[in-house]
């Protein structure tokens, strides 16, 4: 049987969170975080409610368009529509490159900052351009964008065993977590309809993890490797950060799912074991940064972003699960997890939140990064999915 205390505790965080959404946070960003004299989205907004005007990087751009895509998906009744269509215009406008790629950095008025190639932000790009793809009336614009990057990655960043290169001519280390957000991208395009290819690179990022990035003498995802895909020496290759661990996780379960491949969603189990039982700040319950394998703490902060992956990654071991006792194990720490993403939303004005926590539990105080948005809303559309699926097998 579920642990009735842990599904109650969740159904009511989602409604929670929900109101939050719906009636705090996507009314301020919508209102606050646009920037209407020179399109796109503002960086951050002070914990004042007031934009603040500085650089913006493309990341950003991308993601709140998958955050306002998505929030017409939850029902919202807001202009999510006009935001999306917004954000692709500057996005189409200021921020791709006439060889598809994406720049890195815009200025606050849209012209160029930094046009220099960043794996991470072409994920993003890919990601943000699938969540497009389903909601906008010019879909074959999006896609076409979308295949064009896709087709410049693998001709020329294309890694000689698997995965993509950091830059061209070559740059190590090279990263699991610009991979990450790739293969993320790619099973968004898998689930909006887009070609095989999507599928095809999915299986292979996949893969790359459980053969490569997964380090086999320790259980620990590693985050940075020499050109061969081998660990990078000394302390670098030893690097684990408890919030790739569980995004990983939430990934190859779903994956694993949808292959029927059985070892991608134990290695997902192993990944938020380890990420548990050694990544948690246990007086305050949240994931922090960074350790190293042999359980030293190189960062011992705790992000907005690692509570939500924590959430995500427990829910779908949650639906996962062999049998009533590893579900509950999940459940509650899930329900955990998102107790604790409360307090990082617990902020004087409604809607906005905090982004880093201390060891010692006080908050930096500092305007709100636009970038945690995508963050929460897709942890809060996961938890949503499982509460109505739990209610529908209670139901059944």
């Amino acid at each position: 049987m579920n642990r009735p205390d842990a599904l109650a505790d969740l159904a009511a965080l989602s409604e929670r969170l929900t109101v939050w959404l719906f009636d705090a946070a996507l009314p301020l960003w919508w209102r606050h975080g646009i920037d209407r004299v020179n399109g796109g989205f503002h960086e951050v907004i002070g914990l004042d409610g007031a934009a603040v005007a500085m650089e913006r990087r493309v990341r950003v751009t991308a993601r709140q368009v998958f955050a306002f895509a998505l929030a017409g998906k939850l029902g919202w009744n807001g202009d999510w529509r006009g935001a999306v269509d917004d954000g692709l215009a500057y996005f189409f406008r200021a921020c791709v490159l006439p060889n598809g790629a994406v720049r890195k950095v815009t200025r606050a008025d849209g012209s160029p900052k930094d046009d220099t190639f960043c794996l991470y932000d072409q994920a993003f790009a890919l990601f943000a351009l699938a969540a497009a793809a389903s909601v906008v009336g010019n879909r074959a614009d999006v896609e076409a964008a979308a295949v064009k990057l896709r087709t410049l990655l693998l001709n020329d960043y294309r890694n000689p065993i698997a995965g993509f290169e950091e830059a061209n001519p070559r740059s190590l280390p090279l990263k699991a977590n610009p991979h990450m957000h790739t293969f993320e991208a790619c099973l968004a395009w898998e689930e909006v309809g887009g070609d095989a290819s999507w599928s095809r690179l999915a299986d292979e990022l996949a893969d790359l993890c459980l053969s490569r990035l997964i380090d086999r003498r320790t259980g620990w995802l590693k985050e940075y490797f020499d050109g061969e895909w081998r660990l990078m020496a000394g302390d670098l290759g030893r690097i684990c950060e408890p919030g790739h661990q569980f995004e990983w996780s939430w990934l190859l379960t779903r994956w694993g799912i949808s292959r029927q491949r059985p070892d991608a969603i134990a290695a997902a189990r192993s990944l938020t074991a380890q990420a548990e039982a050694h990544g948690i700040n246990r007086p305050g319950e949240v994931a922090i940064m960074e350790l190293y394998d042999d359980g030293r703490i190189k960062d011992g902060t705790a992000r907005l972003w690692s509570q939500t992956e924590r959430l995500k990654g427990n829910l779908a071991l949650a639906d996962a699960a062999a049998d009533a006792g590893e579900r509950n194990r999940h459940l509650a720490a899930a329900a955990t997890a998102g107790r604790t993403l409360m307090r990082f939303l617990d902020v004087e004005t409604p809607g906005l939140w905090r982004d880093r926590m201390h060891p010692d539990g006080h908050f930096d105080v500092e305007p709100a990064p636009a970038s945690s948005f995508y963050h929460i809303i897709c942890a809060i559309d996961q938890l949503r999915t499982f509460v109505a699926g739990s209610a529908g097998r209670t139901r059944g």
